[in-house]
């Protein structure tokens, strides 16, 4: 286990880690968060015969179900029908606690407007985050209440050093 007495010196390069490959999260309603994730967020759900025969059959039964993001990773959801649904609303300025559990995804800055209008469309209450110099985000929770940003930014962050 690590912990501040047995830190080692080997570590991996920095940039090693290229991106995150996916997102596991646990549902209640498998039915309702793939309306949610594919129907009203947009993300390709991933069917059919290009999957292992294992995968398509645990989908088939909506144990599962997988989507493809546009940046190459993954989104898996797990259906766990007694799952506890966190116990927050949403309301006007979230809490340092509710925001740092939270998946984030990045819309183009043309379509965020759009994705305002989508979520009102479909009667999901929504905050507006931060506005700051580099982009906007809201807030809006998916159909399990784990807390969900939607962003654009304004600029390019700038590459890390270690990656030129």
């Amino acid at each position: 286990m690590l912990s501040s007495s047995n830190l080692l010196n080997m570590t991996l390069p920095k940039g090693s880690l290229r991106r995150i490959h996916h997102i596991s999260l646990k549902v209640s309603d498998m039915r309702v968060s793939r309306h949610f994730y594919g129907g009203i967020l947009g993300l390709h759900e991933l069917t059919g015969d290009a999957l292992p025969e294992p995968i398509r059959k645990l989908i088939e039964a909506e144990k599962i179900a997988i989507f493809y993001v546009p940046d190459g990773s993954l989104l898996n959801l797990f259906w766990e029908p007694d799952l506890p649904l966190n116990n927050t609303e949403s309301h006007h300025g979230f809490t340092h606690a509710e925001i740092s559990n939270h998946l984030a995804f990045e819309i183009n800055s043309q379509l965020f407007e759009q994705a305002i209008e989508v979520l009102r469309a479909n009667q999901i209450k929504f905050d507006y985050g931060i506005d700051g110099p580099t982009g906007q985000a809201i807030y809006c929770y998916d159909p399990d209440r784990l807390l969900i940003e939607i962003r654009h930014d304004y600029l390019q962050p700038p590459k890390p050093t270690y990656l030129t």
